[in-house]
C-alpha cells in the first residue's frame, strides 16, 4: 500500500472514534470534564490493550466444543471478559478517586473515553491487518458502522453503573458487579452472534443459520442503541437536576 492509502485507512480507523468522543462531550452539558482528564481516560483505554492481548492469546488456546460453543466462548470469555475487565480496571486506577468525578454523568463520559481509547487501537490494528487495500477498506467501513459504536455502547453501560457505585455507597458492590457484567453480556452477545456464524462456514446449514443470526444481530444492535441512549438521557437529566440544586452526585 502507498502512503495515500495508508492515510485513508488511518483516517477511517480514527474518524468514528473522534465522532463518538465529540458526541459524548457535547452531551455533557452541565459540568464539562477537563480535557486533560478525558485525555487521561482515552490514553488509559489505549494502554488497556497491552494486558488484553496476552490474556486473549492465552484464553484462545482452549477448545470448548463445537463451532457454537467455541463461538460463545470466544465472544463471552476471550473477548468480552478480557476487554471489559481491563477497561473497568483502568476506570478504577485513573478515574475513581479524581475530584472531577463528581456527578453521575461523569461515569458515562469517562467510561466512553476509556472504551474509545481501546477501540481506537483495536481499529487501527484491524484496518492494517492485510496487505490488500480493498480488504482493509471494507474492514474499516464495517468496523466504523458496527464495532466502534459497539465499544461506545459497552462503555455507556459500564459507566452508568460505575457512576452509581461511586455515589451510592450502600449498594456499591452491587453496582460494581453490574458495571462489569452488563458490558460483558453486551460484548459477549455482540461478538458471539458474529463468531458462531463464522464458525459454521462449510456446514450445509450455514446460509439459513447465518441469515437468522444476522437478523438477531441487527435486532440486538438496535436494542443496545435504544438502551444506551436511554442511559445517556437518564444520567444527563440527573446531571441537570444536580446542577440546579448544587449537590454533587445524586440521591438514590
Amino acid at each position: 500500500m502507498n502512503d495515500t492509502n495508508s492515510l485513508v485507512l488511518l483516517a477511517l480507523a480514527v474518524f468514528p472514534v473522534l465522532i463518538l468522543a465529540v458526541y459524548i462531550y457535547v452531551k455533557d452539558k452541565y459540568e464539562k470534564e477537563p480535557l486533560h482528564m478525558l485525555l487521561k481516560a482515552f490514553l488509559g483505554g489505549m494502554l488497556s490493550v497491552l494486558p488484553v492481548i496476552p490474556l486473549e492469546k492465552f484464553l484462545s488456546v482452549f477448545a470448548v466444543g463445537g463451532p457454537v460453543f467455541q463461538g460463545l466462548y470466544n465472544g463471552f470469555v476471550v473477548a468480552g471478559f478480557s476487554e471489559e475487565l481491563f477497561k473497568l480496571l483502568i476506570l478504577f486506577l485513573f478515574i475513581w478517586r479524581s475530584k472531577h468525578f463528581n456527578e453521575l454523568f461523569d461515569g458515562i463520559v469517562y467510561a466512553v473515553y476509556v472504551g474509545l481509547g481501546f477501540a481506537c487501537v483495536e481499529n487501527i490494528s484491524y484496518v492494517f491487518m492485510t496487505s490488500s487495500f480493498d480488504t482493509n477498506l471494507l474492514t474499516g467501513i464495517t468496523r466504523a458502522l458496527f464495532s466502534v459504536p459497539a465499544h461506545f455502547l459497552f462503555a455507556v453501560a459500564m459507566g452508568y453503573y460505575f457512576a452509581k457505585a461511586k455515589f451510592d455507597a450502600s449498594r456499591r458492590f452491587h453496582h460494581l458487579f453490574k458495571a462489569f457484567m452488563y458490558p460483558l453480556f453486551l460484548h459477549g452477545m455482540y461478538d458471539s452472534l458474529l463468531m458462531v456464524s463464522g464458525n459454521l462456514q462449510g456446514s450445509p446449514l450455514f446460509y439459513p443459520i447465518a441469515i437468522v443470526l444476522f437478523l438477531l444481530f441487527i435486532r440486538f444492535d438496535v436494542k443496545m442503541w435504544k438502551k444506551g441512549l436511554w442511559k445517556i438521557k437518564m444520567m444527563q437529566e440527573r446531571s441537570r437536576i444536580s446542577s440546579l440544586d448544587g449537590n454533587q452526585g445524586d440521591a438514590f
